[in-house]
């Protein structure tokens, strides 16, 4: 067990990189801060949560910034967070019913897909700005938002890795505007779902507070790299990061059984 100074030191830091790289990338830094609350010993209804207050505290950083670069679609985002946000709520309601060993499973199998996108994102998005808006994949990708505000809350982790593939790919919009576009959800759509945790009495506020530091200043740095940045290094080295973690997270699961 760390001591208390040790372990604020490190989430944190935490926060810090996973609110850069989540900002950078418009996938919401909870994908990394879940693993890091996980392995310093919280359940897993508590490490969602908290991650998802951070998570919170990301997306308004990035917001921020974004929206003084003028690079947000706000029209697109609202229609897309009216369906997010109901899934945000179920979510964070489901959140109790989880097992630890099914929390380690489905969390791990999240992460295999996050890390596999974000390893062949350009190839996987090719020239994903050509695409047409048609009306029948409009209303797929507001059936999928419902499903990423679900997840968001359950697994604390933000829904970027479907908002960002779903407007680059279907809606057709650029990467400058996807990942700006993206923020402004998850602070949406986190948000709703903190809200519900909180008056289900789930986060670890002083951890929260930690990785929120962290995560915020961090979504600062990300947002302002992420127009000259070159994203191939970081994408690699995070998609192989969350490989490992989530054999890691199915190899607990197996042993659980």
């Amino acid at each position: 067990m760390l001591d208390p100074i040790t372990n604020t030191v490190i989430l944190v830091g935490v926060g810090l990189g996973a609110g850069t790289l989540g900002s950078m990338l418009g996938v919401g830094g909870g994908i990394m801060m879940v693993p890091a609350l996980t392995f310093l010993g919280l359940p897993p209804v508590q490490a969602t949560s908290t991650s998802l207050m951070a998570v919170a505290s990301t997306s308004v950083s990035s917001t921020i910034e974004y929206s003084r670069q003028k690079r947000i679609d706000y029209g697109l985002g609202l229609e897309m967070v009216a369906f997010a946000i109901p899934g945000a709520i179920l979510g964070a309601l489901l959140s109790d019913s989880m097992s630890k060993g099914s929390f380690s499973l489905y969390f791990g199998i999240l992460l295999i897909f996050t890390g596999v996108y974000i390893l062949y994102k350009n190839s996987i998005l090719g020239d994903a700005a050509a695409r047409k808006r048609s009306t029948p994949m409009r209303v797929a990708v507001f059936a999928a938002t419902f499903g990423a505000g679900m997840i968001s809350s359950l697994f604390g982790v933000g829904g970027g890795v479907i908002f960002v593939p779903a407007m680059l790919l279907v809606l057709g919009l650029t990467m400058q505007r996807a990942a700006p576009t993206s923020q402004f959800i998850l602070m949406m759509t986190s948000v709703a779902g903190v809200l519900v945790h909180a008056f289900l009495l789930h986060p670890d506020y002083l951890q929260a507070l930690a990785l929120s530091v962290g995560a915020f200043a961090g979504a600062q740095i990300g947002a302002r790299a992420s127009r000259a940045a070159k994203e191939v290094l970081l994408q690699r080295l995070l998609g192989m990061v969350l490989i490992a973690v989530a054999a890691k997270f199915i190899f607990d699961w197996l042993i659980s059984r």
